[in-house]
């Protein structure tokens, strides 16, 4: 059983600390979960593409991946991503702590409906209503970034796109209008179904390029550089976050299920 589950972005396919991870099976699949202590906490590290970079954006088991850890008693999630930079002003090689989600399809990467609500009739199908992400987490991170003495942008939308494909610049205008700070190809769908299995999520992204058209392309081996800060600074910064963890952290505070089961009722007068 974990306390905590992180979820791990490019580059970054172990933690400090993990042992050989455990497969854990559910309706949606199978997931490999490290299981280790981090201070009080036991966590479940979840690395998003896989060792070797298995997964692209498409393939990644999302479902598979956060019914995992609910399903090993986690009660909070924090998740990492290296992310394309819409708003110009952001400046790359930073991480953002996100406090709000852009992701108007809802679909998963295959095409179907992001939910863990899939059959009719079952017992805990409902709608959320609430925030993306957690404000606690959001505002732990935050604290523990200033007291590792990490910048940090504090607050931004992130874009989730399906990928494997980078988006056009027609496409970047588009989120850049909705206000999008950056984007990538993974946490879409798992501020979602955290949201339904009622999992306080919490999601820090490290900008490594600007989005197409945002400005002139970077060098590769500039990519290649923020890339590789990225997996020393976002492991040690969410780690560090856990451990200041404290219970009402882990309340599930920002949102509902708004359940449907034995159909919305009307009240007789």
């Amino acid at each position: 059983m974990v306390d905590i589950g992180v979820i791990t972005g490019s580059g970054i396919y172990e933690l400090p600390g993990g042992q050989e991870p455990r497969v854990v099976k559910n309706r949606f699949g199978e997931t490999e979960v490290t299981i280790f202590r981090v201070g009080r906490w036991t966590v479940g590290g979840i690395s998003r593409h896989g060792r070797g970079h298995r997964h692209l954006p498409h393939t990644i088991p999302h479902r598979a991946n956060l019914s995992a850890l609910k399903q090993l008693g986690a009660r909070a999630v924090l998740a990492t991503t290296a992310v394309g930079v819409v708003d110009s002003g952001v400046a790359l090689g930073r991480p953002i702590v996100f406090d709000d989600l852009f992701y108007p399809d809802n679909f998963l990467p295959d095409g179907s409906p992001c939910t863990v609500f899939t059959e009719p009739g079952e017992l805990d199908r409902g709608h959320f209503i609430g925030e993306p992400f957690s404000p606690g987490l959001r505002q732990r991170m935050e604290a523990t970034a200033a007291d590792l003495g990490i910048e940090t942008v504090r607050g931004g939308v992130y874009g989730h796109v399906n990928g494997p494909r980078f988006n056009t610049r027609a496409e970047i205008r588009w989120l850049a209008a909705a206000g999008v700070t950056a984007v990538s190809q993974t946490c879409g769908p798992e501020a979602v179904l955290a949201g339904e299995l009622e999992l306080p999520y919490g999601l820090v992204g490290f900008g490594v390029n600007y989005a197409t058209g945002v400005a002139e392309p970077e060098p590769k081996e500039e990519l290649d550089r923020l890339l590789v800060l990225s997996t020393e600074v976002l492991p040690r910064l969410v780690l560090c976050a856990v451990e200041t963890l404290e219970e009402e952290d882990l309340a599930f505070d920002h949102g509902y299920v708004y359940r449907a089961e034995g159909g919305i009722g009307r009240r007789d007068s």
